[in-house]
């Protein structure tokens, strides 16, 4: 795992088409990186607190896993495998299925 990894994150995220104007992180999270982002439209978090969104992890030959969060039964839900992460980046900016942006 490259420790440029959060800033390419980052840097990707600044394009999403949902919920522009809240500004996620990206946090360490077992083997990968873990995006978090407050919940503006409060329908997982009324309080408007923070929000897992995503979950990338490397697993290995430049291939990540990409997951969702499933917040109603409170697991992760794999979405790809063996994808780029600028493929998986793209997913989670597009959401056109709102998978991760709620």
């Amino acid at each position: 795992m490259v420790e440029l990894d959060p800033a390419r994150i980052l840097r990707a995220l600044a394009q999403r088409q949902r919920y522009k104007y809240v500004q996620p992180c990206v946090l360490r999270e077992g083997a990968g990186w873990k995006i978090v982002s407050p919940n503006c439209s409060r329908k997982i978090d009324s309080a408007g607190g923070q929000i897992d969104i995503a979950w990338l992890v490397a697993s290995g030959a430049g291939g990540w896993l990409l997951h969702a969060r499933d917040h109603a039964q409170g697991c992760w839900l794999l979405k790809a495998s063996g994808v780029t992460l600028a493929d998986a980046l793209s997913r989670i900016c597009a959401d056109t299925g709102r998978e991760y942006w709620k």
